[in-house]
């Protein structure tokens, strides 16, 4: 069931979705050489807490860290460890999650190591691009479909693999809700958005080609050829002439 979410409740999320920012924003200090997975989820964990939220990663169906951080080819769902450390040139994913007053709201962005190859400049050039193309899709009355159709045409004009297995999707009173937002599909089909609607939206691309496997951690997705992967993601609000995001300032 698609919930529409009150005034009172959207604020909630945002409130939330605030937290979110702020610990992305906190985090860009820490994205450098020589430091650890481990260190980026503990730090990441600490600062939500600080903030008085709760990770909604840790312990939701099991995931054993606070937030995911993911590194290169590493699409979603990576692990901290104290033995993984970032390198020169890397790209890593911090997806952060935030419980706040029985809110949950949702954001991942992939960030440059230092410098970084054209590959990779491009591939999160346009994965970042991809989120904001989608977001345009969306108001009250669009068909969903519209939004994922939108994505994938812009990704693949631009030599993009698109996930197919991973997709966004609801969010509010919990993590993930109906509906299903994927980064691909027809045009007018899917469901209709309507005005209260609080939807996840995250691109999540290749530079090669779209396959993923799942490693032997059982949470850990990756691109099936090793080539690098982005995932970019707002929780935002449908409203009758649009959006709004709600994990900004």
């Amino acid at each position: 069931m698609i919930t529409i979410y009150r005034e009172d409740e959207i604020a909630k999320v945002k409130a939330s979705g605030h937290i979110t920012y702020l610990t992305h924003q906190h985090m860009k200090e820490f994205i450098k050489p020589g430091v650890s997975t481990k260190f980026l989820d503990e730090e990441a964990g600490r600062f939500i807490r600080s903030m008085g939220g709760i990770p909604s990663c840790l312990n939701y169906e099991g995931f054993p860290a606070n937030i995911c951080v993911s590194v290169n080819e590493e699409v979603v769902h990576g692990i901290g460890r104290d033995d993984h450390y970032l390198k020169e040139g890397d790209i890593v994913t911090l997806d952060i999650c935030t419980l706040y007053e029985g809110y949950h709201s949702d954001s991942a962005w992939t960030y440059p190591v230092g410098k970084i190859n054209k590959e990779k400049e491009h591939l999160l050039h346009h994965t970042e691009k991809a989120l904001y193309v989608g977001l345009k899709e969306i108001k009250d009355g669009a068909p969903l479909g519209n939004l994922g159709a939108r994505i994938q045409q812009y990704a693949e004009s631009h030599g993009l693999g698109v996930i197919r297995e991973l997709v966004g999707h609801g969010v509010g009173h919990n993590l993930h809700e109906d509906p299903d937002v994927p980064n691909f599909g027809k045009y007018n089909s899917g469901p209709v958005l309507k005005a209260g609607m609080i939807i996840a939206v995250e691109p999540m691309l290749t530079a090669g080609k779209r396959y993923v496997n799942i490693l032997d951690d059982d949470w850990t997705i990756v691109t099936d050829d090793n080539r690098p992967s982005a995932h970019f993601e707002h929780t935002v609000v449908v409203l009758e002439d649009g959006y709004e995001i709600l994990t900004g300032e």
